[in-house]
């Protein structure tokens, strides 16, 4: 038989057409794996974050702090607000519920007048540089805000800028983008190969003809649940050791919080990791589906938990959508425990969301486990 027959090609192409037709959650997924693609990189993306959350400490608010704050907001990248005490406002820095402080010192009017050039502090939240990089470049087309509403006397001749910003970077000082990449990278590392670990295991087990072993067995869904993930825990904290030392020896990564807090926390992101991907096993019918649904869930892992853009960039439908992935909240509790050095009560508001989304998606799992192979 030699040559090639249409009428041969014909049929073999309407039997793969057929096939394809026959597993309808594949093409779905198929499609609609761009289009995520498309509205995430088109407008979830920004790498020059705006409205960042910022403190002000201010003794009274007088004419030219009035003027600072009016030209901060102006630029559109600081969203202010005032804050009674240092106290609060260092909470505020340590929690991650402000990026900036900004510290006008006492006297500051007096201090312009006399032609002192008082400086006013600023502390900045260096985890993620490029968060706030634009933020700060902004600083110094305000240092000659005051000029017209100087005395006479200081406006007739040609003087300096009446004051001067002083930021200070605090927890990454150099501003080094490893020390911001490397905390975020543990989680999406965990996140990739914790989730494929068990995305495929019950349909591993179907398209092998064992699946009727486990339903003849005496056993519980949520016990068969327990047992394909419990095992894979133990890989995840090695994997994270793992990362760690090498980040310490040769990237200089900094721990300046408390190792088994941190395994504590990861221990739980790595349960929900792996939960997830039970799930996707259970619901499958496939394996081929199952890793799409997991190639569906990884790519807003990446993109929505601020490990490669900022996460205060992104449009709030967005930021919603993130705070709904454990990796935000992972990629959160890492760099604040390595980089700030915080303690449990810091991260307590990062740790709930990631053991609900456990609780949910373990249960889905079970819910949806299949009890007969029909």
């Amino acid at each position: 038989m030699t040559g090639i027959s249409l009428k041969r090609l014909y049929a073999l192409l309407r039997k793969e057409w057929i096939q394809v037709r026959r597993d309808p959650m594949t093409l779905r997924l198929i499609i609609a794996l761009p289009v995520m693609q498309l509205f995430l990189f088109g407008y979830a993306i920004n790498t020059n974050p705006h409205n960042l959350p910022t403190g002000l400490l201010v003794s009274e608010p007088t004419k030219y702090e009035r003027t600072i704050v009016t030209s901060l907001q102006n630029t559109g990248y600081y969203d202010i607000k005032l804050y009674s005490s240092e106290a609060d406002a260092e909470r505020a820095l340590i929690t991650g519920e402000a990026l900036f402080v900004i510290n006008i010192p006492p006297n500051f009017d007096r201090s312009v007048d006399r032609g002192e050039q008082p400086s006013i502090l600023i502390d900045a939240d260096a985890t993620d540089p490029s968060a706030i990089g634009n933020a700060t470049a902004a600083l110094g087309a305000i240092s000659n805000v005051l000029t017209r509403d100087l005395p006479a006397n200081q406006q007739s001749q040609p003087t300096p800028a009446p004051f001067q910003f002083v930021v200070h970077a605090r927890y990454n000082p150099e501003q080094l983008t490893v020390l911001n990449v490397v905390p975020g990278l543990i989680c999406v590392v965990l996140t990739m190969s914790t989730l494929l670990m068990t995305t495929l295991s019950i349909t591993r087990e179907r398209e092998r003809g064992t699946m009727e072993n486990l339903i003849a067995m005496p056993v519980q869904p949520i016990e068969i649940m327990l047992a394909k993930v419990v095992p894979f825990i133990g890989i995840g904290y090695l994997q994270t050791i793992t990362i760690l030392l090498v980040s310490a020896v040769v990237f200089h990564l900094p721990i300046r919080g408390s190792i088994p807090l941190l395994l504590l926390a990861l221990g739980l992101f790595i349960a929900g990791n792996l939960a997830l991907g039970l799930t996707f096993s259970t619901v499958s019918s496939n394996q081929m589906q199952a890793q799409q649904l997991a190639q569906f869930s990884l790519l807003p892992s990446l993109i929505l938990s601020g490990f490669i853009f900022p996460f205060r960039g992104m449009p709030i439908w967005a930021q919603w959508l993130g705070e709904l992935l454990p990796t935000t909240h992972a990629i959160r509790i890492v760099r604040s425990l390595l980089l700030k050095g915080n303690g449990a009560a810091a991260i307590a508001p990062e740790l709930w969301p990631i053991a609900a989304f456990t609780l949910v998606v373990m249960g889905v799992a079970v819910w949806f486990y299949r009890e007969t192979l029909d």
